[in-house]
């Protein structure tokens, strides 16, 4: 059986009652999508929280080396890194019990999204959530 993503509804109510994000792969760099998508996610209202090892903060805001290691629970997990980490990445959201995990475009791991979905985390994959937001939100 093939991944399919939610239903435009369904991600709309995601988008409205989520209040945090964890980043994953947020670049420092200003010119990286990662990096204008999460600023835009703040602009929307968003709490962004940086996941990427190596940086002490990102956009001002302290960054942890993984999502093991967030010092609160989160609302949504999204993900700006290539697909072959997505697996590990869905451990860690199974293991820190992330309500919903989204995977940008170009990031595609059909396995691991099912097997997010069958531990009950809301997956979106291949699409951006900024894109998606202003088209649903706005």
């Amino acid at each position: 059986m093939a991944f399919s993503n939610p239903q435009p509804a369904a991600i709309r109510a995601l988008l409205k009652k989520v209040h945090s994000i964890a980043v994953v792969g947020l670049s420092p760099n200003p010119v990286r999508p990662s990096h204008g998508v999460a600023r835009a996610l703040r602009g929307f209202g968003y709490q962004i929280i940086p996941v990427r090892p190596g940086v002490d903060e990102v956009l001002g805001e302290k960054a942890y080396p993984d999502l093991r290691h967030l010092p609160a629970a989160v609302d949504l997990v999204d993900v700006f890194r290539a697909s072959e980490y997505v697996d590990g990445i869905v451990d860690d959201c199974i293991a820190i019990q992330a309500p919903a995990l989204w995977l940008q475009e170009g990031v595609v791991n059909p396995a691991a999204a099912e097997r997010a979905r069958q531990a009950g985390i809301f997956v979106v994959m291949d699409r951006c959530i900024y894109k998606d937001y202003r088209a649903l939100m706005l």
